[in-house]
């Protein structure tokens, strides 16, 4: 198998994973989404140092935590995906599945957003016409719902800003995991040793089932981050970025044939509108990188030609 295929296979691998997740957490009931949280930043804590040193980044991370900005912009993005899964697994545990894969199926569009906010970006014209469908998107399932999408707006919200966070710091995806998952560590120990003694705790006192299943919240997102890491070496980045909508599209049937949630007519339209706001995101995305390699190419042969000696 070549190394291109085996990327592929691995970042597929990783996205279907996390997508799958949605039929792990009302396994954890009656344990709550936070105490879930909590329980996933210890055990993962331990679980991401096991992969740190098995990759020997110990000192990479011993940098990263040792700068004052980018130890802060590491909270940020630690908290960031904390609340970003804890609001995804109160979704999951709620029947709201489609709406939180809505929330990661916009995720790109946020991120153009953001390009346009934050680095002043001068989108393309097809862009804008992604961004108007998502935005037409948004207020139909709004009518749908009664009430804005707040699951998914917050999902894409938070998702889209760690990742900002991420590609501005360019850092190692275990390191920087691995820091992350410290800083909230010690918020997380707190908060269930409270629960323990409050006799507020589901952990530990349930069965022995869900104990197993409390601490596999920590060990579930370990098995995605190492196949992904695996692929982003092998495959293009925009490969990556279109493989990246499995996750969505897994919860979105998980949502619909296995929780049998309602999915009315103007709710179809809204996710068809979305999906083709996505579909012209890409196209335009795939368009642009191959008119930059072509002239990228055409300059490198024009400074040859003009480099030769006449014949």
């Amino acid at each position: 198998m070549s190394e291109a295929r085996r990327g592929l296979l691995l970042g597929g691998s990783a996205y279907a994973l996390w997508g799958l997740s949605a039929l792990y957490w009302p396994l954890v009931e009656p344990t709550g989404p936070v105490e879930i949280m909590a329980l996933r930043a210890l055990w993962s804590l331990v679980a991401i140092m096991v992969l740190v040193s098995a990759m020997g980044r110990w000192r990479r991370a011993w940098r990263l935590a040792r700068g004052a900005r980018t130890l802060a912009l590491l909270a940020a993005a630690g908290t960031l995906t904390a609340v970003n899964w804890a609001m995804f697994i109160y979704a999951v545990m709620n029947g709201q599945v489609v709406e939180a894969s809505l929330g990661y199926f916009i995720t790109p569009l946020v991120s153009v957003a953001f390009g346009v906010i934050v680095f002043r970006e001068r989108l393309r014209r097809w862009q804008w016409a992604a961004i108007a469908l998502g935005a037409a998107t948004v207020l139909i399932l709004s009518v749908d719902y009664g009430r804005p999408p707040w699951i998914a707006l917050g999902l894409a919200v938070t998702f889209g800003t760690y990742g900002l966070i991420k590609k501005h710091l360019n850092a190692g995806a275990a390191e920087s995991l691995l820091v992350e998952t410290a800083i909230l560590f010690p918020f997380a120990l707190v908060y269930t040793l409270v629960l323990q003694f409050t006799g507020n705790a589901t952990f530990g006192h349930v069965s022995a089932a869900n104990t197993a299943l409390g601490i596999g919240s920590g060990l579930v997102m370990l098995l995605p981050v190492l196949l992904f890491s695996a692929a982003a070496t092998r495959v293009p980045l925009t490969t990556i970025g279109l493989l990246q909508y499995i996750e969505p599209a897994v919860q979105f049937l998980i949502g619909l044939l296995v929780f049998h949630e309602e999915m009315p007519g103007p709710r179809w339209a809204g996710f068809a509108l979305l999906w083709a706001a996505l579909a012209v995101l890409a196209v335009d995305g795939l368009r642009a990188r191959r008119r930059a390699s072509t002239s990228a190419v055409a300059g490198t042969a024009e400074g040859y030609d003009l480099r030769a000696p006449s014949p």
